[in-house]
């Protein structure tokens, strides 16, 4: 059978697009359409702004070193016709639509603001310090204790001393001469350090994902990531999905300890990481914040999660105190605080909380939603009165792991499918020979078959007489096995199928999406709305940053609009991170949701299984 599918062309990745920051060395790949400003917020990289990347400010200039960004309105007030000639660009304005090289310009300022989350902007005020005080020493006639020298020198504060500190307070003063480093948290004096340690200022914000960990180090400072790091979190072996790994604790006495070891090694391997690549001691890190759902953070503290696991779903608990990292096991200065996001919910946890915080849901009086895609898929609607959320079980679909070709987001993987003039067109991640399917390129086919009328309402593949009619190129590529099982063959490999998408898979997906589409819908029940009042879908998390709206229209996953509004969120969880870290203000904020937000339990209600069947078709 000779092959039908066109590959992406090297370097064009069909639905994606590649950026290479100059002179980090970055390269990353996002959806066309999206800011340069956006894209390098996304991956940890800092560009000069004020206005949280609306046009305002004008400080967020790049040039273009290859590729074209067209000149917008603001960049003619900006730049001079030489310099616009020259490749130089409002980030904020400039959107990627294709390939690009570009230059960042390194920090003019120390900017007393970051610009953090989906368009918000904080004042840097974070709750760690670093003062450096000179003090007299004692004599005959000023016998004042040690702590009572810095707390004299530090009169703005009403400073507690942890007994580790004053463990070391009488050799530390003395060998350093009385000039010395304060580190406190909030009023807390949790280091003293010998002479001027003050520019040594850092955080690091984790996003705790089931299946992804991500950290990003922070300069306190100035308040600008300053390197990001990822990896799987070592707790998979256990299962994909919270409640895989919840059953392993019950099935096996000891799988809580060693979850609990795993999860502190991923974090750690992380910590150590951002460190090094920014060239710092991990034990000038004094605070952390851990965004996670309630399971993920029950293993991480060595907390029993069964109760989460079963009816009626309680937590050990919905706020969490502050620990030090001595206390949790974190491989940063034993004394660093550790924030701990609170959970909403047994399975709407810290990370949605993070996610509402960077979004700022309870800030916009537009009807949004913010939904994290993912095995457990997580769903906020606000109003600009009242915020609810809720969980829908989607199950693996999404990530591909239920799904006969289906593979990770990794080279090799399909991401982008789509249909021209009856001709199938890929696009793979690497850009090299197809030998998966990830979750967005689950979506996309799924989406473009039912288009073409490869696929009917029901989810079903029409029979071969009906494809050899409307798609007679593509009608190839439908075939049935000899287990009588339908497949649609999106690539060939020495003319057998290597990369298919089964009516099995096609179902999975379909329960996938009905479940979310429930939830969002009964969510508008709950407050009299309809689907067409929806002014904005935030998609979070790295599917959402990576799925076609588009496709997600498509097949009914999000309401119908505009794909204009919706918008990939990115990693807003590792956002809202940042932004606890960055202000005590965005602290207290978050702390606030719990009283804001209302948690709507699904399994208990009669009607959801009726809506759920009616979601189970495709659009037509």
């Amino acid at each position: 059978m000779s092959e039908e599918v066109e590959t992406a062309e090297a370097g064009t990745g069909i639905g994606r697009v590649r950026l290479e920051f100059t002179p980090s060395g970055q390269d990353v790949r996002v959806p066309p359409g999206v800011t340069v400003f956006d894209a390098a917020s996304w991956n940890g990289l800092a560009i000069d702004s004020t206005c949280g990347g609306h046009g305002t400010c004008k400080k967020c200039k790049i040039q273009i070193l290859e590729g074209e960004v067209p000149v917008s309105r603001l960049d003619i007030r900006a730049f001079s016709p030489e310099q616009l000639a020259d490749g130089w660009r409002l980030a904020c304005m400039a959107r990627a639509n294709g390939n690009l090289k570009v230059d960042v310009p390194p920090l003019s300022t120390r900017p007393k603001a970051a610009t953090v989350g989906v368009g918000r902007q904080v004042i840097l005020r974070p709750a760690i310090q670093k003062r450096y005080i000179e003090l007299t020493e004692p004599t005959l006639s000023d016998q004042r204790t040690d702590i009572e020298r810095i707390a004299d020198a530090l009169d703005d504060l009403n400073v507690n001393a942890d007994l580790a500190v004053l463990r070391t307070l009488p050799t530390i003063l003395r060998k350093a001469n009385f000039q010395v480093t304060a580190v406190i948290s909030d009023e807390d004096l949790i280091a003293i350090e010998p002479g001027d340690t003050s520019a040594a200022n850092y955080a690091v914000a984790i996003d705790l994902g089931t299946t992804t960990v991500v950290a990003t180090l922070l300069d306190l400072g100035t308040g600008t990531p300053v390197a990001v790091k990822s990896m799987l979190n070592k707790q998979q072996p256990f299962g994909a999905d919270v409640i895989s790994r919840i059953s392993a604790t019950m099935m096996d006495p000891e799988a809580l300890g060693i979850m609990q070891n795993l999860g502190l090694d991923t974090l750690n391997e992380l910590i150590a990481e951002v460190c090094d690549e920014a060239g710092i001691e991990s034990t000038s890190v004094y605070e952390t914040a851990i965004a996670g759902n309630a399971t993920m953070i029950h293993l991480l503290l060595g907390v029993d999660p069964e109760p989460i696991g079963v009816a009626p779903f309680i937590m050990a608990v919905k706020e969490w105190p502050e620990y030090t990292a001595e206390q949790i096991g974190l491989a940063v200065h034993p004394g660093a605080r550790t924030y701990l996001f609170p959970a909403f919910g047994a399975y709407v946890g810290g990370d949605i909380v993070a996610g509402v915080l960077a979004t700022g849901m309870d800030r916009d009086k537009r009807v949004r939603l913010l939904i994290d895609v993912g095995t457990n898929c997580e769903i906020v609607l606000s109003n600009g009165d009242q915020i609810l959320t809720t969980a829908a079980p989607a199950g693996p679909a999404f990530e591909a792991a239920s799904i006969a070709c289906g593979m990770r987001a990794a080279d090799g993987a399909v991401e982008v499918v789509q249909i021209k003039d009856d001709a199938l067109h890929l696009g793979v991640i690497g850009d090299t020979e197809p030998v998966g399917l990830c979750g967005s390129g689950l979506v996309d086919a799924v989406y473009v078959l039912h288009k073409s009328g490869l696929l009917d309402d029901s989810g079903r593949f029409v029979n071969d007489d009906v494809a050899a009619e409307i798609a007679p190129n593509l009608s190839k590529n439908l075939i049935t096995r000899e287990a009588g099982d339908r497949i649609f063959v999106l690539h060939w490999a020495d003319d057998e199928p290597a990369v298919f998408l089964s009516q099995r898979d096609v179902r999975e997906l379909q329960f996938a999406k009905a479940s979310i589409a429930t939830g969002w819908r009964m969510l508008l029940d709950e407050v009299g709305l309809k689907d067409d009042d929806v002014q904005q879908v935030l998609l979070a998390g790295s599917f959402g940053s990576y799925l076609s709206p588009a496709s997600a229209v498509g097949i009914g996953l999000v309401p119908k609009m505009p794909v204009v509004r919706i918008v990939s969120a990115g990693n807003v969880a590792g956002e809202g991170a940042k932004m606890v870290l960055l202000s005590s203000t965005e602290r207290s904020g978050a702390q606030t949701l719990l009283n804001e937000v209302e948690y709507v339990e699904l399994s208990d209600r009669a009607d959801f299984q009726e809506k759920f069947v009616v979601e189970l078709a495709l659009p037509s």
